[in-house]
């Protein structure tokens, strides 16, 4: 019985992993994966500081966006998760872009990046 069960398995897990991958699923079960996946689903916004900030630092968006699709963690204890009505984020970069880190302005349909800063 285990082994017609575990052909049965392995059989049935083939489509759904092909369905996935085709509809590029997410799972952001974790705090900072959902908060992530919520600034990244929001119009980018950078302030004239971050803007300035980028250049000196040589810092691009495709970096930005790096960190945004869970190359960072979410320091919540420097963050007004609560604020409302838009919640603000300290972002700091993991491996291998782990010396950057910027704070986030989460409003309703706008993410403003407010502050960038190297270590």
């Amino acid at each position: 019985r285990i082994g017609y069960y575990l052909i049965g398995a392995s059989q049935g897990r083939i489509p759904v992993v092909f369905i996935w991958k085709r509809k590029d699923v997410s799972f952001a079960y974790g705090m900072d994966a959902r908060t992530l996946s919520s600034i990244r689903k929001r119009q980018l916004v950078y302030t004239d500081s971050a803007k300035q900030k980028m250049v000196q630092f040589d810092i691009d968006t495709a970096t930005i966006s790096a960190v945004l699709n869970n190359k960072g963690d979410i320091d919540f204890s420097k963050s007004k998760a609560q604020l409302k009505p838009c919640a603000e984020y300290h972002i700091t970069a993991k491996k291998p872009l782990q010396n950057i880190s910027f704070y986030v302005v989460r409003c309703d349909s706008i993410a403003t990046i407010k502050n960038i800063w190297k270590k």
